[in-house]
C-alpha cells in the first residue's frame, strides 16, 4: 500500500483542517479536548454546522446528503475531525441508524426521516442491548405483536446512550417468537414521546448519567415504521454494526489524546525531572505510538476495501479495528493517570451547590472519570472477546 497521500488529498486535509478549527465554537472543541461532557445543544449545534457545509453525512448516498469521496477523503475527514477535538456528528444519527433506512429502507420512510436525521432535528438513540442479551444480542425478548395497522411493543432496553436526550429510538425487537433466535427480529423506529415509555438512568462508575433503562409497556408503534422486511432486522442489524465497529477506532482522537499527554506531561515531574523526559513513562507512551500506527494503517486497509464488498456487507477486519482502538483508548487513559498522579484521587465533577477549589490542576479533574468511562469501550458495539471470536472465524479461518 502507498501510504503517501497525492497533492490533492493533501489539499484536501488542508481543507478539512482549516474548516474544523474554524467553524466549530473553540468553548466546545475545548470540552472535548479536556474530556468534559457535552450537552445536548453542543451536540445538536455542531453538526448542524457540519450539515449546512455539507460534512455531516459523508457517508450516505450522495442523494441523501453523501459526499462522493474517495476512501481516503473519508478518512482524512474523520482524521481531521478528531485532531481538531470536534464532536462527531450524533453517531446514532450518523453511523447507525441513516445508513440502515438508507440501504433497507422504503422511499416514504427514507423521505420522512433522513434529511431529519441528517440536521439533527431527531435526535436518536439505540435500542439493541436489554438484560441478559448484550454481546449474546440474538437472545433479546423484546417483543413486538402486529395488530392491524401497528406494533405492540413491550419489553426493556438498557445501557441507551443519551435516551434522555432522544427524540427517537431505532430497536431490535423479535416479531416472530417462534423462529430460531436471529430469524424473528425486526428493526423497528419508535418515537420516545410514544404513551407507555418510561426512560430512568443509570449512574456509572465515573459518577456520570449517560446511559439509561428504557422501558416498554404496551407502546403502539405505527407498522409503517417497520425498516425493510419483517423478521429481517438482524440482517441490518449486523449492517449496522459494522459502521459502528469502524468508527469506534477513532483513530484520530487517539492521536490527538497522545499530543494532549505530551503536553501535560511537560508541565508534571518525576522528582525534579520533567515527566516528559522520565524514560519509564516515555518507553510506556512509545509502545501506544506503535500500537496506534498499525491500527491506523489496518484502518487504511479497511477503508480502501469498503466500494470492493458487496453491497450490504462489511469487511470483517472491521472487528480489529474495534478491538485494538478499545484498547488504546483505554491504554491512554491510564496514560493520563500517570502524568495527573495523585490529583486523580479526589472526586472533583461538578455538581449542584459544590462551593469547593478544585484540588491540583484543572486539567486533573477528568483524568479518573475518564478512566473509568472508558473501561465501556471495551464492551459496547460488540465486547472485545466475541470480536476475537469473529476474527478468528471470518478472517483466520478457525
Amino acid at each position: 500500500m502507498d501510504l503517501n497521500f497525492t497533492p490533492e488529498e493533501r489539499a484536501f486535509r488542508d481543507e478539512a483542517r482549516t474548516f474544523f478549527r474554524s467553524a466549530i465554537p473553540e468553548a466546545i472543541r475545548a470540552k472535548v479536548a479536556e474530556g468534559a461532557g457535552l450537552t445536548r445543544d453542543d451536540l445538536v449545534s455542531s453538526q448542524r454546522i457540519l450539515n449546512r457545509h455539507g460534512w455531516a453525512t459523508v457517508n450516505w448516498p450522495k442523494e441523501w446528503g453523501g459526499q462522493d469521496w474517495s476512501p481516503v477523503e473519508v478518512y482524512l475527514h474523520q482524521d481531521e475531525m478528531q485532531l481538531a477535538h470536534c464532536p462527531p456528528p450524533i453517531p446514532f444519527n450518523v453511523s447507525m441508524v441513516g445508513p440502515v433506512i438508507a440501504q433497507f429502507g422504503s422511499q416514504e420512510i427514507k423521505q420522512r426521516f433522513l434529511p431529519a436525521t441528517a440536521n439533527a432535528d431527531i435526535f436518536w438513540c439505540q435500542g439493541f442491548s436489554e438484560p441478559g442479551a448484550g454481546s449474546d444480542l440474538a437472545s433479546l425478548r423484546t417483543k413486538a405483536e402486529r395488530k392491524g395497522d401497528k406494533y405492540i411493543v413491550n419489553g426493556q432496553k438498557t445501557w441507551t446512550t443519551l435516551a434522555q436526550y432522544a427524540d427517537w429510538i431505532f430497536c431490535l425487537v423479535r416479531t416472530d417468537p417462534a423462529a430460531k433466535s436471529q430469524e424473528g427480529i425486526s428493526f423497528l423506529l419508535i418515537d420516545m414521546k410514544t404513551p407507555g415509555i418510561t426512560v430512568r438512568p443509570i449512574v456509572t462508575i465515573d459518577g456520570g448519567r449517560e446511559v439509561n433503562e428504557v422501558f416498554f409497556d404496551d407502546v403502539e408503534v405505527p407498522a409503517e415504521n417497520l425498516v425493510g422486511e419483517e423478521n429481517k432486522g438482524w440482517d441490518y442489524a449486523k449492517f449496522l454494526l459494522g459502521n459502528e465497529r469502524t468508527g469506534i477506532a477513532r483513530v484520530g482522537a487517539s492521536k490527538a489524546k497522545i499530543a494532549r499527554i505530551r503536553e501535560l506531561a511537560a508541565l508534571e515531574f518525576a522528582g525534579e525531572t520533567p515527566l516528559i523526559e522520565s524514560p519509564r513513562f516515555l518507553e510506556k507512551l512509545a509502545a501506544v505510538e506503535i500500537e496506534l500506527k498499525a491500527l491506523e494503517v489496518t484502518q487504511l486497509r479497511v477503508v480502501s476495501d469498503e466500494r470492493r464488498l458487496a453491497k450490504g456487507r462489511q469487511n470483517p477486519a472491521s472487528s480489529i479495528l474495534k478491538l485494538k482502538g478499545s484498547v488504546i483508548q483505554q491504554q491512554l487513559t491510564e496514560l493520563l493517570l500517570d502524568v495527573v498522579g495523585p490529583y486523580a484521587l479526589p472526586y472533583q465533577r461538578d455538581f449542584d451547590g459544590k462551593n469547593e477549589p478544585t484540588v491540583g490542576p484543572d486539567y486533573a479533574t477528568e483524568a479518573a472519570p475518564s478512566y473509568f468511562n472508558y473501561r465501556k469501550v471495551s464492551i459496547y458495539g460488540g465486547s472485545n472477546e466475541i470480536q476475537r471470536n469473529i476474527i478468528a472465524k471470518a478472517i483466520l479461518g478457525l
